[in-house]
């Protein structure tokens, strides 16, 4: 197990009032945790700027009925098959689908396959989640 510090923190008592609402919004057991998750979110992002390789999912939603929109959306994952470890497709309603794609690779190219597929017309928002690959964030 890894040695816990102890260390002060001093910050406008509106700003920690702020905080613990969040941490209660979120459900985290104690600020101590919410900290640890918030520094944690700081590394992997910084991470992701100064390495080889990141892990993450890029969630795109669109209209399955808009004419050739699947057809380019799977043109650009066979582009971008080297970072790509897996796809889920979802049916949300009649009209709409959510696609998830688990990615792992080269920062910049999973950020292009990212740009790739929001600027898609017809998706109607995409998101990239970077969770990094874990080695660095003990």
């Amino acid at each position: 197990m890894s040695q816990l510090v102890r260390f002060g923190v001093s910050v406008e008592k509106t700003l920690l009032e702020k905080f613990d609402r969040l941490i209660k919004e979120k459900n985290y057991v104690n600020r101590s945790e919410a900290l640890r998750d918030l520094i944690r979110r700081e590394l992997v992002e910084k991470h992701w700027q100064g390495t080889d390789e990141i892990a993450g999912a890029l969630t795109i939603i669109y209209n399955h009925h808009k004419r050739e929109l699947l057809n380019k959306i799977i043109e650009v994952q066979h582009e971008f098959q080297k970072v790509i470890i897996s796809t889920t497709h979802i049916h949300l309603d009649h009209d709409n689908c959510m696609e998830i794609i688990a990615v792992k690779g080269n920062p910049s190219r999973v950020k292009k396959l990212s740009e790739s597929l929001t600027s898609i017309k017809g998706v109607k928002h995409g998101v990239l989640s970077i969770a990094g690959t874990g080695s660095d964030l003990k």
